[in-house]
């Protein structure tokens, strides 16, 4: 009977935290993880308009943990949204896909007061988050 209790409560433990726990740890605060960019060339405190690492196989290698780390909480793996966060395959090669892209990173989105994405600057370097771009460049819908 006690071995047949034990298991019962082992059971009743493991549904409380698959279903419980995954939503307490799923989302909330969290804190941005730190991105190790050596290898990649400086940049400079100024933001350049343009990814100076498109293509660059270490920025893209970078890129992608840092990703995993940083943005695919909201964004999805593999950048594949699941539909509130915008889907990061879809952005352009582009200028206009770079400049977007900047402004999101630096500046963050916030509606009717709610931060539906925080400002990254100052939390990521220009390296870091152009790191992020290149390795998105690979898994883009083109």
């Amino acid at each position: 009977m006690q071995d047949l209790q034990a298991r019962l409560v082992l059971l009743l433990m493991g549904i409380v935290f698959s279903v419980g726990g995954a939503s307490v740890y799923a989302h909330g605060d969290v804190q941005p993880q730190a991105v190790d960019t050596t290898g990649l060339e400086p940049l400079g405190d100024a933001w350049v308009e343009r990814n100076p690492y498109s293509g660059n196989e270490t920025a893209i290698k970078i890129g992608a943990s840092a990703y995993n780390q940083n943005c695919a909480r909201c964004h999805g793996l593999g950048a594949v949204s699941g539909g509130i966060a915008p889907d990061l395959r879809e952005l352009p090669f582009d200028a206009e896909g770079d400049e977007w892209y900047v402004s999101r990173v630096r500046n963050g989105a916030i509606r009717n007061g709610v931060t539906y994405m925080p400002k990254f600057e100052g939390i990521l370097s220009q390296e870091a988050l152009w790191a992020i771009r290149a390795w998105l460049e690979t898994v883009a819908d083109q």
